[in-house]
């Protein structure tokens, strides 16, 4: 008879093909096997779940399934009062579906971390666009958020037919563009988009935090956290700070 550990062993390699490991395994009345077993239904119903989800986030991306090359926009930096605004632009593979992908500010950092390595592995083009905090006091952010959307879009080395953005019409772009409200949270297309931004981002924060340190840039991303604007307080601004942010603070 195959041992316990044999049987764990046989679990814990399991790699989304829950129904096999049932059915070999349900007629064994040990109770560790059982054990295995009932944790092996309840992740195949949590998988099952999940690819629902994932079909549900992928409506638009039906919708407009005629077009060859179909691309989510979002960004993220907005708000912060340091640092850059970076856009995200993702073209999926339609035959293929990327599980767990969400807006980006529901999922922990070590997920965003494993996506963002997913989708850059499996996705058929992905880029971003950074603008930066002295554009950003130039222009505005809002006009800087569209700076860093056009530059993602020129840099992805396919061309899309369609544009799904989070929300916005970017002007100065002459491909069709789908605004969906939210949009994060219901097209896999734009959830990938503001993962590979998102995480983009962090990670910069996380290096300019070595380089001004001080002010908790690798914790606080930059956004206004009340030590954050104490540190501004006490230290003055660092050379990536928006000045047209910290007005009140300096």
């Amino acid at each position: 008879m195959e041992s316990i550990r044999d049987i764990k062993a046989a679990f814990d390699a399991i790699d989304g093909d829950y129904g096999s490991f049932i059915d070999n395994y349900s007629s064994d009345e040990r109770s560790g096997v059982q054990a295995l077993v009932k944790r092996a239904k309840s992740l195949a119903d949590k998988l099952e779940k999940e690819k629902e989800r994932t079909e549900l986030m992928l409506s638009y991306e039906k919708e407009y399934g005629d077009c060859r090359a179909i691309c989510g926009i979002d960004e993220v930096g907005r708000g912060p009062l340091a640092g850059p605004v970076v856009a995200g632009a993702v073209i999926l593979p339609k035959d293929e579906r990327i599980l767990y992908l969400n807006d980006s500010k529901q999922l922990t950092a070590a997920k965003r971390d494993e996506l963002y390595d997913v989708i850059r592995k499996r996705a058929v083009a992905v880029s971003i666009g950074i603008v930066d905090h002295k554009r950003i006091d130039e222009i505005n952010i809002l006009q800087a958020t569209y700076e860093a959307m056009r530059s993602a879009i020129m840099n992805l080395a396919v061309k899309p037919d369609i544009l799904l953005n989070d929300a916005v019409t970017i002007p100065g772009v002459d491909i069709r563009q789908i605004p969906i409200i939210k949009g994060d949270a219901k097209s896999c297309s734009i959830a990938a988009a503001s993962i590979v931004a998102k995480v983009t981002r962090d990670r910069m924060m996380e290096e300019l935090d070595n380089e001004y340190p001080g002010y908790g840039f690798a914790s606080n991303k930059g956004y206004g956290s009340a030590d954050h604007i104490k540190a501004i307080r006490q230290l003055g601004p660092c050379p990536i700070h928006r000045l047209t942010f910290i007005k009140n603070f300096i």
